[in-house]
């Protein structure tokens, strides 16, 4: 069974009704990056940044996955699909893809503020009880803190990201600028002989290598979907 890795950005959630945080009306607007999404926003006012993330749950849990994260999903009647995603939401688990990886972490999910890996310590929130009060702890007695990569922390997953794409039939990227590294750096690892399909409405110039399908993510798909899935 072929493999085919399938790297998403932002674009990929657009249509489920998910602002992009980079977008001029986007989730950081009315937030500075450094008070929501850094360490030393974390340290200098962990009720805010709670706050935020309860926020952004809330919004989460009404957005349903789109065609597009139903058609990736779908891919895995044919192909061995490993999906590597630059998204916090849980859109790709909704639409049933079974191989998720999350490098910037993962909205639905709280963790030690002193050991942020360690699984003993991670919990995930369920749409009924999404929030976390703040100043809650952990089970090894520190801050319950977003399970979230903040900016200026390592990327764990970038390795285990790195070998799929090595191993890749066929690599797919939907809804990202390339402009975010450690992601965007993925694309090297790329076996010369791998296809490389980009979907996203706007022009991105990601070399000759790269077959763009300029359109959304769920348009893209399917004309993605048909070349793909032919018997």
């Amino acid at each position: 069974m072929k493999k085919i890795v399938v790297l998403t950005g932002a674009g990929m959630s657009v249509e489920s009704g998910l602002k992009t945080f980079r977008d001029a009306d986007g989730l950081w607007e009315n937030y500075p990056v450094a008070q929501v999404a850094t360490h030393e926003g974390w340290e200098a006012d962990p009720t805010l940044v709670t706050n935020f993330y309860n926020m952004l749950r809330r919004k989460c849990w009404g957005a349903k996955p789109n065609e597009g994260h139903r058609l990736v999903a779908a891919l895995e009647e044919q192909y061995n699909v490993v999906v590597v995603t630059q998204n916090v939401d849980n859109l790709h688990e909704q639409a049933g893809s079974s191989h998720v990886i999350h490098l910037h972490g993962e909205l639905m999910k709280v963790c030690s503020s002193r050991d942020v890996d360690n699984p003993r310590y991670h919990i995930t929130l369920t749409p009924e009880n999404c929030e976390v009060e703040p100043g809650t702890k952990a089970g090894d007695g520190s801050l319950l803190r977003p399970f979230i990569v903040f900016f200026g922390e390592a990327v764990p997953n970038i390795t285990v990201a790195a070998e799929h794409v090595q191993q890749a039939d066929i690599l797919i990227v939907i809804g990202t600028s390339l402009n975010v590294y450690p992601a965007a750096g993925l694309l090297h690892y790329a076996h010369p002989s791998a296809p490389i399909y980009l979907i996203d409405p706007n022009p991105i110039s990601a070399g000759e290598r790269v077959q763009q399908i300029q359109k959304g993510a769920s348009e893209g798909m399917k004309e993605l979907y048909a070349q793909l899935m032919k018997p």
